[in-house]
């Protein structure tokens, strides 16, 4: 029996525990979000210079991909749940160190990136156990429902975080940071206050270590239609952060405040919000092949930015991809947790994070530099271009021509 099968089929607004950690993570990653706009902002304010802006964004994602396996490994060999509270703890001292510094006037460059990086390293270790903890707290027939509503609560909070962290930041450049740190706080609350165990009961693994990563990656390397979807959406993520970025870069150059620019970001949340409302009709309307294609087409959006140079046009440009995202997210993730086992789901998890979180990084690293060198049409140029490349390799690949029906996906999922 699969660990979230001795949790009673209520409804999940009705399950106690998935509520628990829903209600965490939403304020953990309001904080994260208004931090997200803070980040860039504060070294434009410090520095003036975008480049370096992109090495913190890039410094703050690069420990997805980077500590991606040895948080697997620890995921399915510690307990999750204490994994979960200490990646908590780490970001709080991070954080709040960070905003002390702001206060007392004493924030060199380099402690922000540091601090970026620390804090990228604990989400890369709560995620990944995250994974476990969701599967543990919902019956398997739930997971695709639980996967929409992880979508529609980021999408909450990439609405309301990015004018929030704005606005704060208007306010006084530490007070996103503070909030950030209260946020994890919060986290750490309602994981306590949870009872499921976030494991099932297991022998250790006394396999080498390299043994064990083998096991997480050949589960994973033999689905095609999970390979496939990694190496897809996991490129894709050199599209979206990067994007992302040029809007908070350009918004500034052309003059908007930090509260305007945090509405544009916060813009994509909001139809990252309609889609998670419409991801339940498109599945039904669409083939699942044609939902995650319809994802990849959506990115060129960003080249109307090449005929009218607004950042207002830029922003309206990648409003479709967000409508599109949460029906891929609720197929992919959903399917995916529920045919991998519990013992393999931290390694299995993680392998799919290096692979689809490898170049994230590269995303808004190269969107400062091209900004502080190039123009900015030659920068969402070369982005626009690397997005039809996905998109061709979608349509033709064989895998996502052969993706599992929707009814196949529920049979997956009750087993």
């Amino acid at each position: 029996m699969a660990l979230g099968e001795h949790v009673t089929a209520v409804p999940l607004r009705r399950n106690r525990d998935f509520m628990l950690l829903q209600a965490g993570q939403l304020l953990s990653n309001a904080g994260t979000q208004s931090t997200s706009i803070a980040y860039p902002l504060l070294v434009l304010a410090v520095t003036g210079s975008a480049a370096k802006a992109g090495v913190v964004a890039f410094a703050r994602t690069l420990p997805a991909a980077v500590f991606a396996l040895p948080a697997g490994l620890a995921a399915d060999r510690w307990n999750r749940k204490w994994l979960m509270l200490a990646a908590d703890g780490v970001r709080v001292l991070a954080i709040g160190g960070l905003a002390a510094a702001i206060l007392l006037h004493a924030v060199p460059y380099w402690a922000i990136v540091l601090v970026a990086f620390i804090e990228g390293v604990g989400a890369a270790f709560f995620s990944v156990a995250y994974t476990g903890a969701l599967r543990a707290v919902v019956p398997t027939r739930q997971l695709p429902s639980a996967a929409g509503a992880q979508t529609g609560r980021q999408a909450a909070v990439q609405l309301a975080g990015p004018p929030l962290g704005g606005a704060l930041f208007g306010l006084a450049r530490a007070l996103p940071f503070l909030v950030d740190a209260v946020s994890y706080t919060f986290s750490t609350l309602s994981l306590l206050a949870m009872r499921t165990p976030f494991q099932e009961e297991r022998e250790p693994d006394l396999s080498r270590l390299r043994s064990r990563l083998a096991e997480g990656f050949r589960f994973l390397w033999r689905q095609p239609f999970l390979r496939t979807s990694a190496l897809l959406f996991g490129l894709s993520n050199f599209i979206g952060p990067g994007l992302l970025l040029a809007v908070v870069v350009i918004g500034t150059r052309q003059g908007l405040s930090g509260g305007e620019v945090g509405a544009l970001v916060a813009a994509f949340g909001a139809c990252l919000l309609v889609g998670s409302f419409l991801s339940p009709l498109l599945r039904r309307l669409l083939p699942v092949r044609a939902v995650l294609v319809l994802e990849l087409w959506t990115w060129l959006g960003c080249a109307l930015f090449l005929v009218w140079p607004s950042v207002y046009v830029l922003a309206a440009g990648i409003l479709p991809t967000a409508l599109a995202i949460p029906s891929t997210d609720s197929v992919v993730h959903g399917y995916r947790i529920a045919i991998t086992p519990d013992r393999l789901l931290g390694r299995a998890e993680s392998v799919r994070s290096t692979i689809s979180l490898l170049i994230a990084p590269l995303g808004p690293l190269a969107a400062g530099v091209l900004l502080e060198t190039v123009s900015a049409r030659a920068t969402i140029a070369l982005f626009a271009v690397f997005g039809l490349v996905l998109a061709v390799w979608g349509t033709l690949s064989p895998s996502i021509r052969a993706a599992p029906k929707l009814d196949e996906i529920h049979d997956a999922v009750g087993h």
